[in-house]
């Protein structure tokens, strides 16, 4: 936890909204009293918008996971079932 006067707090306002920024807890005085805290604004998302984050990023992790080639086409997908004669193997 940081503890800097509002006096000095306006010298390094850009430093204290950084480290807020990262979860750290900054605590503004006056008079060696705790005034006001600067906390990280967290926003908060909608079902739909939840659910549509995690599908892109569902989405992204299987893209490079699997990569799909693409095999025969049903015409020829058992070829390898029969000769050149046409007869079963």
């Amino acid at each position: 936890m940081v503890q800097v006067s509002v006096t000095a707090a306006k010298s390094q306002l850009t430093e204290l909204v950084r480290r807020a920024e990262e979860g750290e807890e900054v605590v503004l005085t006056r008079h060696g009293q705790p005034v006001i805290a600067l906390t990280r604004v967290t926003q908060e998302l909608t079902p739909e918008e939840l659910i549509e984050k995690r599908t892109k990023a569902l989405d992204k992790l299987l893209a490079a996971s699997f990569k799909v080639t693409p095999g025969p086409d049903a015409a020829h997908a058992a070829d390898f079932l029969y000769g050149p004669d046409g007869l079963p193997k």
